[in-house]
């Protein structure tokens, strides 16, 4: 399976910050709105979210958007 490297990195980016939250993924697919599945796969850097699933998933980790993408920016 091919892996996109911006999407590995903002895998790796939300992995880190939903467990700093000390959040299940079904606890935060639930808050966000999406399949606990969808959250696996884009954790694995299988599935890209929309921009406005973006905006939710960054409400949710209560993180700026532009904090969001400096970190994956640096995880590249």
């Amino acid at each position: 399976i091919y892996v996109c490297m911006i999407d590995h990195a903002f895998g790796n980016v939300l992995r880190k910050l939903r467990n700093e939250r000390d959040l299940s993924q079904e606890e935060f697919g639930f808050a966000a709105g999406i399949h606990r599945t969808y959250v696996s796969q884009l954790e694995r850097g299988l599935k890209s979210p929309s921009l406005k699933k973006l905006e939710t998933i960054c409400s949710v980790l209560e993180i700026p958007l532009s904090e969001f993408m400096s970190l994956i920016e640096r995880e590249q």
